[in-house]
């Protein structure tokens, strides 16, 4: 019985050519060099898992686990009537893995490695591999395999990788090593020094235990439940959007130089966009004085929640240490604002997630990228910034989660056309890697990459946001 030509060709049109390279790297090792090579469409290597007789019909198992490697939980459950949970639970039974550990550790260092870090690995390399190997265009993922074919990598040779991660980036190595920990092997290194009196041709990794349950080898959170997110809507995302403070500049006098937030509704419609998608029910609420916004959380933390599984918050606001300011100049500790939420304070959100992504500074010390006196941003800068406020503001009890736009005692960037730094990165990695079921917190350590590589052109000052949380479990929001 062979499987449905439909069903294949549905998958393989979801899938684009980056992921297409990558569903070749992870099955190198079940398909001949030269069929792999042949591959020019996903349809092309599902055709050849079948010659192999790793697709059948009432065995799709291979195919599961190759779109959970690469992240596209959609397909699972759209095409192949599978989940997250299904999969990982196949994987975790002995023998139901059919990606070596080696081959997904290599995977997971194409997908940590940074654009410098690649092209220092093609520099290093320029020697090893031939130059047409080494272009503008080549991935990791090319490099990895050219070193294979070359023999200067293999699970029992690992010596040349160890040392080009030395040279670059040392936690790529370290990852690596905590990959085969995780998967529940013990590693034995050869070192130079070692080689001489053992006669090893290499250093190479010995591992004589099966693996171990699969998943992101540097997030043993992988193996973690995840928070229940099945209602729709999944619960209600709140906008509170502050952008005229006229009433504080009319009042006392140390908010005369309160500006407008410009930029501010370009954050707004982010946020609004990506949470819809997200199956939330979103509801903004524009220049509200701190009263009102007290009054406004305590709507919210009074309404029934018992049909939802989540309540986000977002703040778009200026502020300073622990508060934030309504449009007329007066504070409202954060603090306040998250305790609302707390299983006392709000009973039918007890267990469930409670996420505050907050858009303000936390101090008025600068990042710097070079060298630079600490002046305050220039009048005509294109750049403004939020104001302060500290990283404490969250109750200690479970299931919160506090995004901040940078660290206590830092200023954030908002750009009077383009929106925040913060905000408009979080919501492009949402938007990216919420169909590709990553939870929340390695959406936020992305965003923290990004964020962390810009900087404000007139001055080469820098941004590093951080998220403090008390979560129990993974935060994955659903996209279906």
């Amino acid at each position: 019985m062979e499987l449905p030509r439909g069903l294949l060709l549905a998958v393989s049109d979801e899938l684009d050519r980056a992921e297409l390279a990558a569903l070749k790297f992870l099955s190198r090792d079940h398909l001949p060099r030269r069929r792999l090579e042949a591959v020019r469409s996903p349809y092309d290597l599902f055709e050849a898992l079948q010659e192999n007789c790793l697709l059948e019909a009432g065995n799709l198992a291979f195919l599961r686990e190759l779109l959970y490697h690469i992240g596209r939980i959609d397909l699972l459950v759209a095409h192949l009537g599978s989940s997250r949970e299904q999969v990982e639970k196949e994987l975790r039974a002995p023998g139901g893995a059919r990606v070596p550990p080696f081959r997904y550790l290599l995977f997971q260092l194409f997908e940590d490695v940074t654009e410098d870090e690649l092209m220092s690995f093609k520099l290093l390399l320029v020697n090893e591999l031939p130059k047409s190997k080494l272009t503008r265009e080549t991935t990791m993922l090319d490099i990895l395999t050219e070193m294979e074919k070359k023999g200067l990598l293999g699970k029992d040779n690992l010596s040349m990788l160890k040392s080009l991660c030395e040279k670059i980036n040392i936690s790529l190595w370290n990852r690596i090593e905590d990959g085969l920990k995780l998967f529940g092997q013990e590693e034995v290194l050869i070192t130079e020094e070692q080689r001489g009196s053992t006669g090893c041709p290499g250093g190479h990794l010995v591992s004589s235990v099966a693996p171990g349950p699969p998943g992101s080898f540097n997030d043993s959170s992988q193996l973690l439940e995840a928070y229940k997110m099945t209602s729709r809507p999944c619960g209600v995302c709140l906008i509170l959007n502050n952008h005229n403070f006229a009433k504080a500049r009319e009042g006392v006098l140390e908010h005369k130089h309160m500006k407008d937030r410009n930029g501010t509704d370009v954050d707004a419609a982010a946020l609004r966009n990506v949470f819809s998608k997200l199956h939330f029910r979103v509801e903004e609420y524009r220049d509200l004085t701190a009263e009102e916004i007290r009054e406004t959380v305590n709507i919210f933390q009074s309404a029934d929640h018992e049909d939802k599984d989540c309540f986000v918050c977002c703040i778009l606001s200026h502020g300073k240490k622990g508060i934030i300011y309504g449009v007329d100049g007066q504070e409202v500790p954060i603090r306040e604002l998250t305790t609302s939420f707390t299983a006392q304070n709000c009973s039918s959100l007890a267990g469930k997630p409670k996420v505050f992504f907050i858009q303000a500074c936390q101090g008025d010390a600068f990042h710097k990228g070079v060298a630079i006196e600490t002046d305050s941003v220039e009048e005509d800068s294109s750049l403004e910034r939020d104001a302060r406020f500290q990283l404490d503001c969250i109750p200690a009890e479970a299931d919160f989660l506090l995004g901040m736009a940078t660290l206590q005692d830092y200023v954030s960037y908002r750009s009077p056309k383009e929106g925040t730094w913060y905000i408009q990165a979080l919501c492009q990695h949402l938007e990216y890697s919420c169909p590709r079921g990553e939870d929340v917190l390695t959406i936020l350590t992305a965003v923290n990459q990004e964020v962390s590589k810009k900087t404000c052109e007139r001055d080469a000052k820098k941004q590093m946001p951080q998220p403090s949380f008390t979560l129990r479990k993974r935060l994955i929001f659903p996209v279906n």
